[in-house]
């Protein structure tokens, strides 16, 4: 399931990276957001979620979201 759709306060394993842009490929694993990494959902709103990749917290708009498969 995609990120957009996953529940908040929950810990998922990346299992692919859902996008054939390179240049937002690049960007998400510069953030450490690769396939067998974990990532937690802290909060979802209207537009962007908030999670936590290793030791660092990120606001993902939706498209972004969609593009990471947990």
């Amino acid at each position: 399931m995609a990120l957009i759709k996953a529940e908040p306060g929950k810990t998922y394993t990346i299992r692919e990276i859902n996008t054939d842009d390179e240049e937002m490929n690049s960007f998400l694993f510069r953030l450490g957001c690769y396939e067998g990494e974990p990532i937690t959902l802290i909060s979802k709103k209207k537009k962007s979620c908030i999670v936590a990749i290793k030791d660092g917290r990120y606001n993902l708009d939706n498209l972004l979201s969609e593009a990471i498969i947990v």
